[in-house]
């Protein structure tokens, strides 16, 4: 086996998943997830892809974002709202409130810690 992984979503079949109803705010967003790596002590890597909507979030994890296609407005609690899109890259903290709310279709690579 060897050391150097492709993040790739050809290489393992996705998980269908969308946000908890009471989170939803507009829309009917759903999500599917590449999750390529997973280590002990909570590393993931991987891709995710979400359809149109808008939801609440709250993190407790640390995530590396890259976006790869669509835009998303991520909004923080008290704070302002950032347009993401192609190319952008972006950590989200553990204690981030606010919204995310995609407008196209977006799909992101990601780097998560528990």
């Amino acid at each position: 086996m060897s050391a150097f992984l492709v993040v790739n979503a050809d290489n393992v079949e996705p998980e269908a998943g969308a946000p908890a109803p009471d989170r939803v705010i507009s829309g009917d967003p759903k999500f599917r997830t590449w999750n390529v790596e997973e280590r002990d002590g909570g590393l993931y890597a991987g891709i995710w892809e979400a359809t149109s909507g808008k939801w609440r979030i709250v993190y407790d994890e640390w995530e590396f974002c890259h976006i790869l296609s669509g835009v998303s407005v991520i909004a923080e609690e008290g704070g302002e709202a950032r347009t993401v899109r192609a190319g952008d890259s972006f950590v989200l903290r553990p204690g981030f409130k606010g919204t995310w709310e995609v407008v196209e279709a977006t799909r992101k690579e990601y780097v998560i810690r528990l």
